[in-house]
């Protein structure tokens, strides 16, 4: 039986949880999620499930991108995690192309994500820094902010710094 991704539901929060812990051996992530679940009801929460065990989770937050003349709204993958055990089956792809295919398929112009650039893009991810964004973090090297773009007429001309919910720097 293969893995099920499918909205993170009430009552998974325990799990969820468990999972960004173990996965990132810290409860900075875990908690993150945990403070956008309650103040951020327009992100995306998957969970991918195997046997009614939840092994693996995603989430998609609004991110935007701005600069003295305008504001463009997108979306930032984090965190992505995957049970210790479940890591390099394709847990974390299956959640990622499936947050990707439901964000694309809502119109969403764009998604940042910080993460390994060996990994990302398999996605279509790019470096930001090719279209003139960059990440409002300083200390995030240029190979590891990343975004596909799903709306290039949305963000054509548009340079500036991409912004994300302030619960992630709340939680560190």
């Amino acid at each position: 039986m293969p893995v099920k991704i499918r909205r993170e539901l009430p009552g998974d929060e325990k799990a969820v949880y468990d999972v960004n812990f173990r996965a990132f051996g810290q409860d900075a992530e875990p908690k993150a999620v945990d403070l956008l679940r309650i103040n951020c009801p327009e992100g995306i929460s998957l969970v991918a499930e195997d046997k009614g065990i939840v092994i693996g989770h995603v989430l998609f937050t609004p991110v935007w991108i701005e600069n003295a003349q305008t504001t463009v709204n997108g979306m930032g993958l984090a965190p992505l995690a995957v049970a210790p055990e479940r890591q390099r089956q394709g847990v974390g792809t299956a959640l990622t192309k499936a947050g990707l295919g439901e964000l694309r398929a809502a119109g969403v112009p764009f998604v940042v994500v910080v993460g390994h650039p060996g990994y990302y893009p398999k996605f279509g991810f790019e470096k930001a820094s090719k279209y003139g964004i960059r990440c409002e973090f300083d200390e995030v090297p240029d190979e590891a902010f990343m975004m596909i773009v799903f709306q290039p007429q949305a963000i054509r001309g548009i340079r500036g710094t991409a912004k994300i919910r302030p619960e992630f720097a709340a939680a560190m």
